[in-house]
C-alpha cells in the first residue's frame, strides 16, 4: 500500500462545469489513466447526483474528495452567513458522496478584492465562519482543506504560514492545509518549507505545472517539494490539475490563452508517471 494516493482534478478532463456527462466521461478518463481517485469540484448550484455518482466510482473502482471554490457572493469577510450556508451545503454533498475531504477556495470569493491587505477585523470574520463550519464537518466525518491561492485572485489567504495561522486559530482539529504548487510559485519563497511548516496539517496538493502543462516541463521545483514531503511523511493526496486548449470550453474557464501543447490524455499520464517516479525516488510508495 503506498503512502499517498495519485490523483486527477475533473479539471484535467473536463471545464469547471459539473454535468452529468461530463461528470462520467472524467470519472471514466481518471480510472482509464490509472489514477487512484478522483477530485470532484462542486458545482456552486450543488447540482450533482450523488446516488449515481456513488454508483461510478465504486464501478470504475476509483476512490474520490470534493473540493469547493467560493463564488463571489460568498466572500467570507463581505457575506460571513451566505458563505457558512454555502459551505455546509458542500458539506452536505460531500457527505452524501460518502467522502470525507472537502479541499478548495473556502476563505474568499476568487477575483474579489478590498483594495486592502486583509484587516485583522476581516480574519477574524474568516476564522470564525471556519470554526462554525469545521464543528459542522466533525460531525459529519469530514477535514476541510484550505487552499491559498495566488495575490492576482485574492488578497485573504495567499501562502502557507498565513493560512496555517488562521487554520490554528480556530482551535478546529479537522482543518488542514490544501497547497497548490501553481500558486506556491508565485507566492512562496520555495517549496520545502511551506510543507514543512504544514507538517501533519498538509493533506492534500494540487501538482500543477507553473504554465499549468506537463510536469516536469516547467519553472516548479519539484525536488524540493518532495523533499519536503519525505521530511514529514507525507500520506495525503496528490492531485493532478493541469489544463488544455484542447478541451472545449477550457481556455475562457481558465485563461489558456495560448495553444496548448499537449492533449487531455497526454498530460494525465504522463504528469503521472512524473509523480510516481519523484515519489518513489523519495520514498513516498
Amino acid at each position: 500500500m503506498t503512502k499517498v494516493k495519485f490523483g486527477a482534478s475533473i479539471l484535467s478532463w473536463i471545464p469547471p462545469k459539473w454535468t452529468a456527462e461530463g461528470g462520467l466521461f472524467a470519472i471514466q478518463k481518471t480510472a482509464g489513466a490509472g489514477f487512484d481517485l478522483l477530485e470532484i469540484l462542486l458545482p456552486p448550484s450543488m447540482d450533482i447526483d450523488t446516488t449515481t455518482v456513488k454508483r461510478q466510482l465504486k464501478e470504475y473502482n476509483l476512490d474520490a474528495v470534493c473540493t469547493f471554490n467560493l463564488p463571489t457572493s460568498c466572500h467570507i469577510p463581505f457575506y460571513p452567513e451566505v458563505a457558512t450556508s454555502m459551505m455546509k451545503a458542500a458539506l452536505n454533498k460531500t457527505a452524501e458522496l460518502d467522502l470525507t475531504f472537502l479541499g478548495g477556495v473556502l476563505h474568499s470569493g476568487i477575483g474579489v478584492f478590498s483594495g486592502k491587505p486583509i484587516t485583522e477585523k476581516e480574519e477574524q470574520t474568516v476564522c470564525e465562519v471556519w470554526a462554525d463550519v469545521a464543528d459542522y464537518a466533525k460531525k459529519l466525518g469530514i477535514t476541510i482543506g484550505v487552499e491559498p491561492i495566488n495575490r492576482y485572485e485574492s488578497y485573504v489567504c495567499t501562502a502557507a504560514t498565513d493560512t496555517l495561522k488562521m487554520i490554528e486559530r480556530t482551535g478546529a482539529d479537522n482543518m488542514v492545509l490544501h497547497l497548490d504548487t501553481f500558486h506556491m510559485n508565485i507566492e512562496e519563497d520555495n517549496f520545502y518549507d511551506p510543507v514543512i511548516a504544514a507538517g501533519d496539517r498538509l493533506k492534500h496538493i494540487h501538482m500543477t505545472e507553473s504554465n499549468r502543462g506537463m510536469l516536469g516541463e516547467g519553472n516548479v521545483h519539484w525536488d524540493n517539494l518532495f523533499r519536503g514531503l519525505s521530511s514529514i511523511d507525507f500520506t495525503g493526496n496528490l492531485v493532478l490539475e493541469n489544463f488544455t486548449s484542447q478541451v472545449d470550453g477550457m481556455a475562457s474557464a481558465v485563461s489558456l490563452w495560448r495553444h496548448s501543447k499537449y492533449d487531455a490524455d497526454q498530460l494525465a499520464i504522463g504528469s503521472l508517471e512524473f509523480m510516481k517516479a519523484k515519489a518513489a525516488e523519495y520514498g513516498l510508495l
